[in-house]
């Protein structure tokens, strides 16, 4: 009886310590923002076109001026999402 209930604890643990990465801290930026401003001809290697960090969290993520610029586009249009697109916009460094 004892046997079983361990395996039952070890299970839920499992469970929810697998649950807990799997669901935990994405990105705040998507590969599609990166897609759109390729496709633009800007040239976007990795997170750090826009963030601070190479990998940011959605819960912490810090931008760099081509982010905050973006940002403020996204207020400016009176966009729902930011476009990768418009990085071929941003006047500061190309």
């Amino acid at each position: 009886m004892k046997i079983r209930g361990s395996r039952l604890g070890m299970t839920v643990a499992l469970l929810v310590s697998s649950a807990w990465i799997v669901l935990s801290g994405t990105s705040s930026a998507t590969l599609e923002h990166q897609k759109q401003a390729k496709a633009a001809g800007v040239d976007a290697k990795n997170c750090q076109t826009c963030h601070v960090d190479k990998l940011p969290k959605k819960d912490a993520h810090e931008l760099n001026d081509a982010g905050k610029w973006l940002m403020a586009e996204k207020d400016k249009r009176k966009a729902k999402e930011v476009d990768g697109a418009w990085l071929k916009d941003y006047p500061g460094k190309k």
